[in-house]
């Protein structure tokens, strides 16, 4: 059996180590590449401001993430989710597993070794090799609906994400082979050269007109130099 957890990070920017935080974590458990339908969610007091150029990616504001519990009131919840055995999935890995270990280590809790992680970024590059790689374009390759997704958010993209992952393993149908071709299909993709329950919450609904869109595109454009939310290698799973 193969356990992964897909997950998604938001945070305050590019770098824990310039005193970023995170903001929202989000997951998605699969078992054998499949969903069992378990998540977990959480909004996360980033104890700092939150950027308006961040704000208008994900729509986190500081008001809003004020009263939810920081990082160490909820590290041992998302350790459970994830488990001793959990492969952990994610969209420019090395960005969100940054963040994770960072707050991990920040509370004197050890890190995730990047010997059981999976890129899906890496992947898609191998797949696709010059095309377009971020979550909305292998949505739309796949035919993944992601019209829900105006703002980011870190479990809708997490889900996104686990259906995008399914595809480039192959498709949704269980191995008909079992637990030993699964792990030998999924060995060649552990990402390598780096150095509990639901939680549910109020849903966050967000709708913007065509022009907040292409002012908020070109605010990037403009005053974000080298913006990483417009490459293919943006924060969460934007990539």
């Amino acid at each position: 059996m193969v356990r992964e957890i897909v997950f998604d990070t938001e945070t305050t920017g590019l770098s824990p180590e310039k005193g970023d935080r995170l903001v929202e974590i989000g997951a998605v458990e699969l078992i054998n590449h499949l969903p069992t339908g378990r998540t977990y969610h959480q909004y996360i007091n980033p104890e700092r401001d939150v950027p308006e150029e961040v704000v208008a990616v994900h729509g986190l504001t500081e008001e809003f993430l004020k009263d939810y519990p920081v990082f160490a009131d909820i590290a041992a919840e998302f350790i459970d989710f994830v488990g001793e055995d959990g492969i952990l999935v994610a969209h420019n890995a090395t960005f969100d597993m940054n963040f994770i270990n960072y707050e991990l280590k920040k509370i004197g809790r050890e890190g995730y070794g990047f010997d059981r992680v999976v890129d899906t970024l890496e992947i898609a590059r191998k797949m696709f090799p010059g095309a377009k790689n971020n979550l909305d374009a292998l949505c739309k390759r796949f035919g993944v609906d992601n019209s829900s997704r105006t703002f980011h958010g870190a479990l809708l993209d997490a889900d996104l994400l686990a259906k995008v992952y399914l595809e480039l393993m192959g498709g949704d149908e269980p191995s008909m082979l079992g637990d030993a071709a699964v792990k030998e299909k999924h060995a060649p993709v552990i990402f390598s050269d780096f150095k509990g329950e639901r939680i549910f919450h109020e849903a966050r609904i967000f709708a913007i007109s065509e022009e907040e869109e292409k002012a908020h595109r070109e605010f990037l454009e403009t005053k974000v130099k080298g913006s990483i939310w417009l490459s293919d290698e943006s924060t969460g799973t934007d990539q």
